[in-house]
């Protein structure tokens, strides 16, 4: 049967001498959005949303050479000695959440104490942000033909190309659409970021704490539909084990932080 998620015809675009891959773009996209809906809601806290601008900057370049070192640093062999600047080639995939999490959110926390900001007020205004911005850029997986899931022949399957087909399943041409899933999990992520910091009773800054907790139970469940995993500890793949531990620390962390005494105000710059 024909997919109704045909392969991509390319995964980049050429502008004279400038190529333009869609994996980048789609990365881009994703965090202008995430800045754009963290200075708004920054500033419906009551803060200056023009703060926000360089916090946001330091924190996803802080995140985003997290997720590329931890990437990079457990296939050194792929780059060293001989592709050095492959270290560099994102447009080829290649970004770990768990490195980008860890730099990102340890950027923001310094920055935002230096910048004598409200850290709480940052990281709640940025905790829908973080899964829209998620939400656009698995949009580059799928122009990479890559991080898909089972053979499935379901009407939405993905069409991979041969040359993309992980190996051991050459026969399979349609495959469950991942980056669609995560993609359309994350808006139902930020919608109820969103509502609980609406309607809910939580701290100020908790929701970080609650994306957390999603995102792990997202990232959990669809790894359990990818193939590209061979080591797996109990049969389930270390990204699953991953993804279990930042959803238990996630929850975990939410109780904690609903349950402590109210700190006292700060003075963040308005």
């Amino acid at each position: 049967m024909l997919a109704q998620i045909p392969a991509p015809p390319t995964n980049s675009l050429s502008l004279g001498p400038l190529d333009l891959h869609f994996y980048g773009l789609a990365i881009a996209i994703g965090a202008l959005l995430a800045i754009m809906l963290t200075r708004v809601r920054y500033a419906s806290y009551g803060y200056n949303p023009d703060l926000v601008d360089r916090a946001a900057l330091v924190t996803i370049i802080a995140g985003f050479l997290g997720a590329r070192f931890g990437f990079v640093f457990w296939r050194l062999d792929r780059y060293f000695p001989d592709n050095p600047l492959g270290v560099f080639a994102i447009w080829e995939g290649g970004l770990v959440l768990f490195g980008g999490l860890l730099f990102g959110v340890t950027a923001a926390y310094l920055y935002t104490r230096r910048a004598r900001m409200s850290t709480a007020a940052f990281t709640d205004a940025a905790a829908p942000a973080l899964p829209l911005a998620q939400s656009l850029g698995r949009w580059g997986n799928y122009f990479n033909q890559e991080l898909y899931g089972r053979p499935t022949d379901l009407p939405w399957a993905l069409e991979v190309d041969a040359a993309h087909r992980v190996p051991g399943f050459e026969e399979f041409s349609t495959f469950h659409p991942t980056f669609l899933y995560e993609s359309l999990a994350n808006l139902v992520l930020v919608a109820v970021i969103i509502a609980v910091d609406r309607y809910g009773t939580l701290k100020r800054g908790a929701l970080l704490f609650l994306y957390g907790a999603g995102y792990g139970v997202i990232r959990f469940a669809i790894e359990l539909l990818r193939i590209d995993t061979e080591y797996r500890i109990l049969g389930l793949s270390r990204n699953n084990w991953g993804f279990l531990l930042v959803a238990v620390i996630g929850t975990v962390g939410l109780i904690w932080w609903q349950r402590r005494p109210e700190p006292k105000r700060s003075r963040a710059r308005r």
